[in-house]
């Protein structure tokens, strides 16, 4: 990765990164710098805690101002202090007004985060530990920063105050709405676009704290922030939300706010618990349909078989869930895996393992007439995991038993084709396989469809995936030997 090296710097700039900050003791250095490919007044302010005091963490800070302008102290600069002292480095960005055209700021945003990314190991900085926090406008880019940026520039976490959430025209803040989406604000493909309620994906978009006034009539939180949180909580992706009696709108860090205390204290205490995945831990991405999803589970970021997994497993490995729902391996199925954001993540994600669980959404009347097609796909998805520079080791994993036939999936077809043929493209690539099928194999272990897994049986699963992970991998010339056999 590349890294930004400060030669921009104005003297003033220089005498900052080596001056401590009379207002700001826990601020170690601080100093600015220029946004490439942008103007000289798109600028990023970086503060650093000191070094005793560093834990790795960034956080980049968009701060509000409807998209016509912004509040560079009350919710920017001013935060320095307060995250030095916790250990964590700010970023605050002074980012182009759109003017009409909604690409402008989220460039900018996107181009911050890869300076924090690509410097991180000059910095100090964990790249798997960089969120965003964003104030009403501010934190409309910031959730969009959140739903819509590739893997590289998406957040680990996201803080979000009074955000700006939709651009419906109900509840929305019209001046923010005017500002981004000018002559296009009526264009519905881009109010649902940057309507980020409307965005938020399953294990994909970064877990956040949003904070906010009752009395907020700028912005209205059951449109925006609260309608940010349902979305979360309905994807089962970890979300808080503090809605607090009185303040209104753009109370930032004033001590003014009837409620900054508590404010100040129920943000440190999210952070304080927000954990981050150790720098070399080894990365497991687990791909699959919705039973790696964990539908039917409720939270399943804490509850699926991935989430499960992550707990045996311990902080020596950072585990990530890719599964999608109703997705099929083969490419002309219904719902191509191949086809997929969690795809494109997993491959971002670099993994040093895979656990691919594929098959069982394959096996419907509609998809199973390519079957000629399986394996063909199957090696294609192989090979773009082995080109990885992680050079990853490879599971390939048995789907687990249908206990019913429902949307024309049935057991007979998983075990006598569809298995097979992964135990065949596991043989030519001397790639290992993770039984699934004969793990689960008591209907108390799935919920009521039959087709999934409950908490119970995903924690077979991770158990099933951990001792598979933990296990010695053959020598590459033993062949992997084949357990299932066409009936």
């Amino acid at each position: 990765m590349k890294t930004y090296l400060l030669k921009s710097f104005t003297l003033s700039s220089l005498l900052l990164a080596v001056a401590l900050s009379a207002s700001a003791q826990s601020v170690g250095r601080k100093f600015v710098i220029n946004i490439p490919h942008t103007p000289d007044t798109t600028k990023l302010h970086v503060f650093f805690p000191e070094r005793a005091k560093a834990t790795g963490r960034a956080v980049l800070d968009c701060p509000g101002g409807g998209y016509s302008h912004l509040s560079m102290q009350n919710e920017g600069t001013d935060w320095a202090d307060f995250f030095c002292q916790k250990g964590a480095a700010l970023a605050v960005l002074q980012y182009r007004m759109p003017k009409g055209d909604h690409d402008v700021p989220l460039s900018d945003a996107k181009e911050a985060m890869r300076i924090l990314r690509d410097s991180a190991a000059q910095w100090g900085l964990n790249p798997y530990d960089i969120g965003v926090m964003g104030f009403s406008a501010g934190g409309h880019l910031a959730s969009t920063l959140s739903t819509h940026a590739e893997w590289s520039v998406r957040p680990n976490f996201s803080i979000l105050f009074y955000p700006v959430v939709t651009m419906e025209k109900k509840g929305q803040h019209e001046g923010s709405c005017r500002n981004l989406l000018g002559k296009q604000r009526d264009d519905e493909e881009l109010i649902k676009a940057f309507s980020n309620n409307r965005q938020v994906r399953r294990h994909l978009t970064p877990q956040a704290i949003i904070l906010l006034a009752n009395d907020d009539t700028g912005v209205p939180p059951v449109t925006n922030g609260i309608a940010y949180y349902t979305a979360m909580r309905n994807a089962g992706n970890p979300c808080a939300l503090y809605v607090y009696p009185k303040g209104g709108h753009g109370f930032g860090i004033k001590k003014t706010f009837p409620y900054h205390e508590q404010m100040m204290t129920d943000l440190g205490t999210w952070l304080d618990n927000l954990k981050a995945p150790q720098q070399d831990a080894i990365r497991v991405a687990c791909i699959g349909n919705s039973i790696t999803d964990g539908s039917g589970i409720d939270m399943a970021e804490t509850k699926g078989y991935p989430a499960q997994l992550q707990r045996i497993l311990g902080e020596q490995y950072h585990v990530r869930n890719f599964g999608v729902g109703a997705r099929t391996l083969l490419n002309k199925g219904d719902h191509p895996y191949m086809k997929e954001l969690a795809w494109r993540d997993a491959l971002a994600f670099n993994p040093n393992v895979v656990i691919i669980k594929l098959g069982t959404n394959d096996s419907k009347t509609e998809n199973w007439k390519y079957r000629e097609e399986f394996a063909t796909d199957y090696q294609m998805m192989i090979d773009s995991l082995k080109a990885l520079p992680a050079n990853p080791r490879i599971f390939l994993a048995c789907p687990i038993k249908a206990f019913q036939d429902r949307w024309t999936i049935t057991d007979k077809v998983i075990t006598e084709e569809v298995a097979p043929i992964i135990y065949k493209v596991a043989e030519n690539n001397q790639l290992e396989v993770i039984d699934f099928h004969d793990t689960i194999t008591d209907t108390a272990m799935m919920v009521s469809d039959g087709i999934h897994p409950n908490d119970k049986g995903a924690a077979l699963m991770a158990k099933k995936a951990a001792e598979a992970i933990l296990s010695t991998p053959p020598t590459p010339t033993k062949k992997i030997k084949k357990t299932k056999k066409k009936k």
